[in-house]
């Protein structure tokens, strides 16, 4: 599409914090998770199967979050991934973290809000 930023790569540790923050209001299932991410982020960020998957598992083998097989709203068999309360406290921490980076990023592409002062 003409004028649309082009797609930017994840940096990383950011797919942990998306997935985290996705499962804030409740649980859900992978495909779900993807396509949160992808509506939210009006569709510049697409998360494929094959980085998911590994997160979510890496996150569940961190205690971050909990998993538990249950019927879709489509009759299927799914996985659906739930936060716990060390996956709540990690997304408060790592929010944090990436507020104040991406405040101090936009402080350096921004000189002039400062240097005018």
């Amino acid at each position: 599409m003409p004028g649309r930023p082009s797609r930017p790569e994840l940096l990383q540790g950011t797919l942990d914090l998306l997935i985290l923050r996705t499962l804030l209001p409740g649980r859900n299932h992978g495909h779900a998770i993807a396509r949160h991410i992808r509506r939210t982020s009006e569709d510049l960020l697409q998360v494929e199967s094959g980085s998911l998957y590994p997160a979510l598992h890496r996150l569940e083998a961190k205690g971050w979050i909990d998993a538990s097989w249950d019927l879709s709203e489509m009759g299927k068999r799914a996985r659906y991934y739930r936060l716990t309360p060390a996956g709540r406290k990690h997304l408060a921490a790592e929010r944090s973290k990436w507020e104040a980076l991406a405040r101090a990023i936009g402080l350096v592409l921004n000189p002039a809000e400062q240097e005018g002062q």
